[in-house]
């Protein structure tokens, strides 16, 4: 009798492990044996797929800056004023399981790890371009306001309950829209 195969796993496989071991154990879970033993495979499998380890870092910082990217994505026909909700609370309540709710494990790692820092860096610029863009399209010019919306969005990943970040940041684009 033979053992049943197991299918064979994808970089996706990989890259999604990994944003769940980097969640729940940080950058040090991100090595090949780690991701292995979390995968009930072999190192074999990993590097079929990745170079190594920097390259593999990379691809799982690719994946999660262009899932961050897609989040902000709305209809051009919507009202600005519901694309800049729709962003913001993108950013602060990301779906769970999503791609981007790993943000709060990457931006730690990215204290560390010059790599994640960069992706953070222009994951942020990306950002405050799009927020920006969305606040002068409903009157309001003045571009501390999206970093304000940014900073807040991104300090209520930490809390938890995306319901009521999601409640809570389209409470604050209402306040800086009443600016107008």
């Amino acid at each position: 009798m033979t053992a049943a195969r197991r299918p064979r796993l994808t970089p996706d496989d990989w890259l999604t492990a990994g944003l769940d071991a980097l969640s729940e154990s940080g950058p040090g879970a991100l090595g090949a044996e780690p991701l292995a033993r979390r995968l009930g495979t072999t190192k074999g499998s990993f590097y079929w797929h990745f170079a190594d380890v920097p390259a593999y870092s990379a691809a799982l910082l690719a994946l999660w800056q262009a899932a961050a990217k897609t989040a902000l994505d709305t209809p051009d026909d919507d009202p600005a004023a519901a694309r800049l909700r729709a962003a913001a609370q993108a950013i602060a309540a990301p779906d769970p399981g999503a791609t981007q709710a790993a943000e709060p494990a990457i931006r730690a790692w990215a204290a560390t790890e010059p790599q994640a820092a960069q992706a953070v860096a222009a994951t942020d610029a990306c950002r405050l371009d799009h927020l920006g863009a969305a606040l002068a399209a409903c009157g309001i010019a003045n571009p501390d306001m999206a970093r304000i919306i940014l900073g807040a969005a991104i300090g209520m990943q930490a809390l938890g309950a995306p319901d009521a970040n999601r409640n809570a940041i389209g409470s604050l684009v209402d306040l800086v829209l009443a600016l107008r």
